[in-house]
């Protein structure tokens, strides 16, 4: 019920069949959605760890009521699965407006960005600053991973709204230890790649404040500080690789430090699972070299979203998202690492289906379309398939030429109905790529 509180930890260990590693190892990605669509069920009861700042209703998991559900009371999710299976006793009413958080926690190995296989924890914490029905719910995420092979990442980001959504106030802080491979600019060659090792530090902070209902505007300061930039030995450095000449000298830093002029339209109420609205964001960025950059430089972003619900029934998932985004940098001095690639827009969620940094070039067009359906009626489990699309401007003449698509389907299983976040399990195909990945949230 929407007014009761509990704090609990469930913890279960488990692993991934060898059956979905052999076939993926043999690239035969049908076998693998069949075997995830039936498996996704069993496998997510003991791959999670989740805190709940509210109780819920544990009484029938499946819903199958023909009645519409009126609030998350009706709702299910893995909190319910475990009150149920554990026989956790709901905790104390919450009093009349007490603010809460929810947590969701998912320790799990999978992939992370730039491929490879990980030990990653995905935190989530959900909560509201104002009263809900005026103010969007705010959202910390914090993504630790691991590969055991020389890759780490630290990366930690927020979107918090203040009261009755009077500002709305950003941030994304990282440190990675991140080998990855490049493929040069433009299409490049799917066997021609080179392994580039260094350092990040990013630390980005936008405020918007609040001009007219749903729309923004601000300011922000951004760094990225790239350390020791180099490449294998036996091999050709990054500048004669890629024919690039800023950023790429062997073993140096690449630092920018700049400020962003931020204006922003967004008509959804939760970020980490939207609901029908709109969203378009364009943020400027100049990096003059008096702020600490190694060159003077300017980028443009401009990233739109549509929400199209088709209910039929109130509380029912059943909605088309679109999402496109144009980056392009606006000066010849872009360090090579900043330049737009796919996978490296500000959320790191473009390009499912292929490999991060697949696809580089000074301008980059990008869209995805996904369909989001409920299975169930109480919203526990879910489905989507979507389609994406890259193409980036070839170096010699600075045009869109190619289009590079991926294509994939995923399962959805709601994991905290009060901050509605879902566990994402999505499986990918692309040209020379496949795979699967798991996180919280949805990709956009």
């Amino acid at each position: 019920m929407n007014g009761e509180k509990n704090n609990y930890c469930w913890k279960i260990k488990s692993s991934i069949s060898k059956k979905v590693q052999e076939s993926l190892n043999q690239n035969k990605p049908y076998v693998v959605i069949s075997d995830m669509i039936y498996k996704t069920s069993i496998l997510s009861l003991f791959l999670f760890v989740s805190f709940s700042a509210r109780a819920q209703n544990a009484s029938d998991i499946i819903s199958t009521a023909k009645t519409p559900p009126k609030d998350t009371a009706d709702k299910k999710d893995l909190i319910d699965i475990a009150k149920v299976l554990f026989k956790i006793k709901p905790g104390k009413h919450a009093k009349a407006g007490e603010k809460r958080i929810f947590f969701s926690v998912l320790p799990i190995g999978g992939n992370v960005p730039g491929g490879g296989r990980a030990l990653i924890t995905s935190t989530n914490a959900a909560f509201y600053l104002g009263d809900r029905k005026h103010t969007n719910i705010s959202n910390v995420t914090f993504t630790p991973y691991w590969n055991f092979k020389g890759r780490f990442g630290l990366p930690l980001r927020s979107d918090i709204w203040l009261q009755d959504n009077t500002w709305v106030i950003q941030g994304d802080t990282r440190f990675l230890v991140y080998p990855q491979y490049t493929w040069g600019l433009g299409s490049g060659h799917e066997d021609n790649r080179l392994l580039v090792n260094y350092k990040y530090i990013r630390f980005y902070q936008n405020a918007l404040k609040r001009i007219r209902p749903y729309f923004y505007v601000g300011f922000g300061y951004n760094l990225d500080y790239f350390i020791n930039v180099t490449t294998p030995d036996n091999g050709p450095d990054l500048r004669t690789f890629t024919g690039y000449n800023s950023g790429t000298e062997k073993g140096a830093n690449s630092f920018s430090s700049g400020i962003s002029f931020n204006m922003l339209y967004d008509t959804r109420n939760n970020s980490i699972n939207p609901l029908p609205g709109g969203y378009l964001n364009v943020i400027l960025r100049t990096n003059p070299k008096f702020l600490g950059s190694n060159t003077s430089w300017k980028s443009l972003y401009v990233d739109a979203r549509k929400y199209i619900p088709f209910n039929t029934r109130p509380g029912q998932q059943n909605m088309l998202a679109l999402w496109s985004y144009f980056w392009t940098g606006l000066s010849n001095d872009v360090p090579y690492l900043n330049l737009p690639s796919v996978g490296w827009d500000p959320y790191n969620k473009s390009g499912r289906g292929m490999d991060q940094n697949r696809y580089r070039g000074k301008g980059m067009l990008y869209f995805e379309a996904e369909y989001r359906r409920d299975i169930t009626e109480n919203g526990l489990l879910g489905f989507v398939v979507f389609a994406n699309a890259t193409s980036v401007t070839e170096p010699e003449n600075n045009n869109f030429k190619n289009i590079h698509p991926a294509i994939g389907t995923g399962m959805r299983i709601k994991f905290n109905k009060g901050s509605n976040t879902n566990i994402a399990v999505d499986y990918g195909v692309s040209k020379g790529y496949s795979g699967f990945s798991i996180g919280l949230g949805e990709t956009f």
